[in-house]
């Protein structure tokens, strides 16, 4: 068995063996990856040519595209080649680069979901105080430490997991490098200090969840106490679409990394991968578009927009 001073490579795991069915695989990785283009990319041109939509919601959701097209160029991209191409190696640097990169989006993503909750509190709790509190150069702030906060965050697990020692093979059961699964390549007595990390991972990823409900507690209680239905509509459009971002995000997420060894499979592990690494970047405008007036006002208005 290779160790982690003469491995080069790792061995991603592959759809199916047959090559139709890997063919496939690509053809459905890459209608899912030009949707989160289309979507994402009309998403982020809409808010930065709409001057009515230079509002910060919209300053924080043109920062969750663009997180979401970098995290799905991460690892779909690779998948797709390897299916098509019927290759699975990614090399030792590619794979660790392609860790951080993963760790680092996705953790900024998540930063930056409890941003916008705190943003769309202080809008409806506290709507007096909302230009003070969230002027132009505290939203660039809170924006610059969520991405800030992931880039350490990805350099604290990459770093960690990537010094131990591996000595189970190099075969990661997963279609990108996952710590999960290669922490099940390194050696036993090794591999306790990363899941130390991921423990206290886990329980800072609870503290926010736990602030996004209770911010999100606070928002209910003020908007059933709106006396305009249209009020209470509006209040609602903004916020249900993040709240169900948050839900797919955290849960699928947070379930993948710390489910328990014994209800783990390679089926169930598979699924849950898609789930939080490649659903949510194509989902999430659409599902921004659908109940947000102002957001599809913008793309109508830049799809059929013309130069003179």
């Amino acid at each position: 068995m290779p160790n982690s001073s003469s491995m080069t490579e790792f061995l991603l795991l592959a759809f199916a063996d047959r090559w139709e069915l890997q063919v496939l695989h690509f053809w459905l990785f890459l209608g899912i990856y030009l949707a989160a283009l289309l979507g994402n990319g009309l998403i982020i041109t809409a808010i930065a040519c709409d001057h009515r939509l230079h509002t910060p919601m919209y300053f924080f959701l043109l920062n969750l595209s663009l997180l979401d097209l970098d995290s799905i160029s991460t690892t779909v991209p690779k998948a797709m080649a390897n299916s098509l191409w019927n290759n699975r190696a990614i090399s030792y640097l590619g794979c660790a680069a392609q860790v951080f990169l993963l760790l680092f989006l996705m953790s900024a993503e998540y930063f930056l979901l409890n941003v916008m909750a705190y943003d769309r509190y202080v809008a409806i709790c506290k709507p007096l105080h909302y230009g003070n509190l969230l002027g132009s150069r505290a939203c660039v702030r809170m924006a610059a430490a969520a991405w800030g906060c992931g880039f350490l965050y990805a350099v604290l697990h990459t770093a960690n997991t990537f010094s131990l020692p591996f000595c189970k093979g190099n075969a990661v059961d997963q279609f990108f490098c996952e710590i999960p699964q290669i922490l099940k390549l390194a050696c036993s007595d090794a591999y306790l200090r990363e899941v130390g990390v991921l423990v206290v991972s886990g329980c800072l990823a609870f503290g926010c969840f736990v602030f996004i409900v209770l911010s999100y507690g606070q928002i209910f209680r003020s908007v059933l106490r709106l006396p305009s239905e249209q009020g209470r509509h509006k209040a609602f459009s903004t916020c249900l679409p993040h709240l169900a971002v948050v839900s797919l995000f955290i849960s699928t997420a947070i379930f993948a990394y710390l489910k328990p060894p014994s209800i783990s499979s390679p089926y169930l592990d598979l699924v849950l991968a898609v789930l939080y690494s490649v659903v949510p970047p194509a989902v999430n405008p659409l599902i921004y578009s659908m109940r947000n007036p102002e957001i599809k006002n913008g793309i109508r208005k830049l799809i059929t927009w013309t130069p003179i």
